[in-house]
């Protein structure tokens, strides 16, 4: 099976982007299935109903997301409707569910979210947050594709030595920057720090440059507004064995629009 997994979307330049392309990317690539962070989706900061809705017809299976999920407060209609995931180590009490599984062709697809700690917002653990569900879920699915939300690399690099043997990929999104470190852990595990992102390469994370600048510069507040220059998809495609969930390759995809 192979699936497309792509970086935090940004805003409707990202959109805009998938709404145009993303089709015609996973039949030339030939996509099975696709998951893409959108928790920036919506005005660069959370998601909403609209937003949500682009994303789906755009051809993605399953969106996860981190830090900016409960940005918008439609975001309880969004989880009703939707196949979108919010961080599993927000705890039990919170909206919305940490895993999803869905079939894809014959088989079945498990999609986990997990929130970092280091310099990230409080939360429960992470480590402790995927093993409390990762038996029942291997009684449902081989393939298992773990996002990883964080800002650290060390945090995000032990997650997935942690995870090694256990899922089929452990990806990291959250810095919109693509880490050259992708590889296949123990034969087993495929790995990344980070996926990059959708939006403006033309910019400052998606945002435009001279906004950031000036906010580095004066230290004042400053309207980050979204770039609309060179909009690109970052992501990996990964071809995983059905019948052990194990990775066999993956590789960094970058796609100019």
């Amino acid at each position: 099976m192979k699936i497309l997994v792509i970086g935090d979307i940004v805003g409707r330049p990202g959109r805009d982007f998938l709404r145009n392309n993303a089709l015609k990317i996973k039949r030339d690539l030939a996509i099975d299935f696709f998951v893409a962070n959108g928790e920036n989706s919506a005005g660069g900061s959370g998601i909403t109903l609209d937003t949500a809705k682009d994303l789906f017809e755009a051809g993605i299976d399953v969106v996860t997301s981190g830090d900016h999920v409960f940005k918008k407060k439609e975001i309880k209609e969004v989880f009703s409707k939707y196949s979108v995931i919010r961080p599993l180590n927000y705890g039990r009490q919170v909206l919305g569910q940490g895993y999803i599984i869905k079939q894809a062709g014959d088989s079945k697809v498990a999609v986990i979210n997990l929130l970092g700690r280091v310099f990230m917002q409080p939360a429960d653990c992470p480590f402790n947050a995927v093993m409390s569900v990762l038996e029942d879920i291997k009684k449902c699915a081989k393939i298992i594709i773990v996002d990883f939300h964080a800002e650290a690399t060390s945090e995000k690099v032990a997650m997935g030595y942690f995870l090694a043997d256990k899922v089929t990929a452990v990806l990291g999104t959250h810095t919109h920057i693509p880490t050259a470190d992708e590889r296949i852990i123990n034969g087993t595990t495929a790995y990344i720090t980070d996926l990059g992102m959708t939006g403006s390469f033309d910019s400052v994370l998606g945002r435009e440059k001279a906004n950031v600048i000036e906010k580095f510069v004066t230290n004042m507040p400053v309207k980050f507004n979204l770039s609309q220059n060179d909009v690109r998809m970052q992501g990996v495609v990964i071809d995983a064995d059905e019948t052990t969930g194990h990775a066999v390759s993956v590789r960094r995809v970058e796609i100019k629009g």
